[in-house]
């Protein structure tokens, strides 16, 4: 697997960042690296009436969704606009791919292959780095539903790496299941050894807690009442003990207080140990249990305040300052990717839906936002990067070389 460039004596040195890159060795370099990554992906065409190599549309098509493209027709606009230069850099002896070639190939490649691809990458960046908090959410795609074929909205589990930003994997959830049964699916792509992993209330189970244990991972899971009896004792037990201050208790204590976007939040957080709770409801059965974890907040914003308490089970000890940090980096997921695929990548208004296409285009986007993230050098939205990166190839190959880079 490609590692990245080299760096030179004058980048070498720690804290610089590197220069821009123009000279056509560096793009060549850029590309055939890039191109390396999907090297194995294979041609579900035919032989017969082809008249673009399969690596050229693939990769047009991610440079395409890196620029913000958000449909077929998009891609082709984009390889339109700079079809000089990326004859520069992929063989399209036959000029640039019409929209309809991009929606056949990416309805008929196996998404799967396209994900072990992006995961060859993601392992580069993330290889060398240590434990991290790992959000695991769902989304719909609200637009993908087709009712004349009577399919329902694509969902998507995806896993978040909230130190570098990036996707380390989806899935898709099957028709007439859920979450639970794609998490552990999810689980088995992933390498999580020495991670923490956080699930809102749909993945509180006690199947999914013995599988990330089994990882070599903690667990940071979201209770509440789809669980009643234990949601029941453990918040009962935490008016009590509230209330009388957690007097002889044992137990750590933290309290945040945060200010933006026109709101401040007070967060305080309890960490319990299981031993000092006493007997509850079927405990035993979850595996590496050791904490619960109590959060308070309240939100004074503009217009009103909220108040809310959240319950937590974690294998972490017994330390409500790590324990709030993980809770809160769970909220990662929506504000750096859920909210981006909406807002920038126009995600729930898509109606790509037919064949493999939906789920293919809901991992560009992915990879977009994960490469735009790398690249540190503009201090700009991702809406910003995007744009910029549509209309200059020079920035485009800035981006591709951050992502390239471990």
């Amino acid at each position: 697997m490609s590692q990245g460039f080299a760096p030179n004596e004058e980048t070498a040195k720690a804290g610089q960042t590197k220069p821009p890159l123009s000279a056509a060795t560096d793009a060549n370099s850029i590309q055939q690296q890039w191109e390396s990554h999907f090297a194995e992906l294979e041609d579900p065409r035919g032989s017969q009436g082809v008249e673009h190599p399969f690596l050229s549309i693939v990769m047009i098509a991610i440079l395409a969704v890196i620029g913000g493209a958000t449909g077929w027709e998009d891609i082709e606009t984009y390889a339109e606009s700079h079809e000089a230069w990326l004859s520069t850099l992929f063989s399209i002896p036959n000029g640039v791919p019409h929209a309809d070639t991009y929606r056949r190939l990416f309805e008929r490649m196996a998404p799967e292959a396209l994900e072990r691809c992006f995961l060859g990458w993601v392992k580069q960046i993330v290889e060398s780095s240590g434990a991290q908090v790992i959000p695991i959410d769902g989304k719909t795609i609200k637009g993908s539903y087709d009712r004349n074929a009577k399919q329902s909205a694509l969902h998507v589990v995806s896993a978040w790496a909230s130190e570098h930003r990036l996707l380390l994997g989806q899935v898709k959830v099957a028709s007439k299941s859920n979450e639970i049964t794609a998490i552990p699916a999810l689980l088995k792509l992933l390498d999580i050894s020495g991670c923490i992993i956080t699930l809102d209330a749909m993945g509180t189970q006690k199947e999914i807690a013995r599988e990330i244990v089994g990882h070599g991972a903690d667990y940071v899971l979201c209770l509440k009442a789809n669980h009643p009896t234990l949601w029941a004792e453990v918040t009962a037990w935490f008016e009590q003990a509230e209330a009388g201050n957690f007097t002889a208790l044992e137990h750590s204590y933290d309290a945040r207080v945060e200010s933006g976007h026109h709101r401040r939040e007070h967060r305080q957080v309890w960490a319990v140990p299981i031993a000092a709770m006493g007997d509850l409801h079927q405990i035993e059965q979850w595996v590496g249990l050791k904490t619960i974890v109590f959060v308070k907040r309240v939100r004074h914003l503009w217009n009103k305040i909220t108040r809310e308490t959240m319950v937590y089970l974690t294998s972490l000890p017994c330390d409500a300052a790590m324990a709030g940090r993980a809770i809160r980096t769970h909220w990662g997921i929506e504000n750096q990717l859920h909210w981006v695929l909406d807002v920038t990548w126009g995600e729930d208004k898509s109606r790509i839906r037919r064949g493999h296409g939906g789920e293919n285009m809901a991992l560009l986007r992915r990879l977009a936002i994960s490469v735009l993230n790398q690249e540190t050098s503009k201090k700009r939205s991702l809406k910003q990067k995007a744009k910029r990166a549509s209309m200059s190839p020079d920035y485009m190959l800035t981006v591709l070389a951050a992502g390239l880079a471990t």
